[in-house]
């Protein structure tokens, strides 16, 4: 993200209709929530909280006739609402309905932060909220594959074995055998060993705060090698959200030059406060971190 960000979105407004409209209608949503635009604006991501605090990240695309012509959203879902749109429309519009969609997805999310949290996943780093899915050690060699209900997360997932020998199958038999045991109203954690008739491996301490440690302002996990970017070249992302619900890792330097964008930052001595990017809990990063 540039430096100056706000500004040279204020400088394109001046020269197009377009550019106008579209500057206008992020200040309607507020500059605060927007993480990235595109140089000709045509291209805008935006973070926005659910009720759990849970940061999502939503991407737009602006075609030039905008707003005749709808934009086109991605996100972080299982799938993507279907958007109401007419000529009267503006970005916050497509923000509300985005926050009304999290909402139906709450108690789905909820089922996988309970699993994620607590089992043994296969490639945790791709088990994003968008996958249904999740891939779950069981021991002895042993996987199942849980497909949850993104509609209805409470009820009996669909359940696939991987292993070999005869411990996946007995895995297999135990689970028909115990199906109609699964009761909606007890946690997703104790229906699963309930069906299995195992307790299922933990997930180890030291991993239960790892994250992805991608830049959420560059996105890229190791910053350029150049003599411009003096101590810091090269380096991997040094700084991490403190709110347990998005933990978002950073560059300082990254950090420091999104901070001094923003007009509610604060300095004092050598450290920039403010808010986190992606959700807006308090955060204060050192300057000296940065380049000389």
């Amino acid at each position: 993200m540039e430096v100056n960000q706000q500004a040279r979105c204020r400088e394109l407004a001046k020269s197009s209709s377009f550019y106008s409209t579209v500057y206008s209608e992020i200040e309607e949503v507020g500059w605060e929530h927007l993480v990235r635009a595109g140089g000709d604006l045509s291209f805008l991501i935006f973070r926005v909280l659910d009720k759990k605090g849970r940061v999502h990240v939503m991407e737009i695309q602006l075609d030039k006739a905008y707003p005749r012509v709808p934009p086109m959203v991605s996100a972080d879902v299982p799938y993507v609402f279907n958007l109401k749109w007419s000529m009267n429309s503006r970005l916050k519009n497509l923000v509300q309905q985005f926050e009304k969609h999290l909402e139906k997805l709450q108690a789905f999310w909820s089922t996988l932060d309970e699993i994620d949290r607590s089992l043994q996943i296969v490639d945790s780093k791709q088990a994003s909220r968008a996958i249904p899915s999740r891939q779950i050690h069981v021991g002895n060699g042993c996987f199942i594959i849980l497909f949850i209900d993104n509609n209805d997360p409470r009820s009996l997932p669909e359940c696939r074995f991987m292993g070999l020998g005869n411990t996946v199958n007995s895995l297999r038999k135990t689970w028909k055998r115990n199906v109609d045991k699964w009761e909606r109203d007890k946690a997703f954690l104790e229906n699963l060993e309930c069906l299995l008739n195992t307790q299922l491996p933990r997930l180890a301490d030291a991993e239960t705060n790892n994250h992805l440690d991608e830049c959420g302002i560059c996105y890229a996990q190791y910053l350029p090698i150049g003599d411009e970017l003096g101590p810091q070249t090269g380096s991997a992302t040094d700084y991490t959200c403190e709110n347990n619900s998005c933990s978002k890792a950073f560059h300082s330097m990254c950090l420091v030059d999104w901070l001094r964008s923003i007009t509610t930052t604060r300095q004092s001595f050598n450290v920039l406060f403010g808010n986190c990017p992606y959700c807006s809990e308090p955060i204060a990063v050192k300057i000296n971190a940065t380049k000389n």
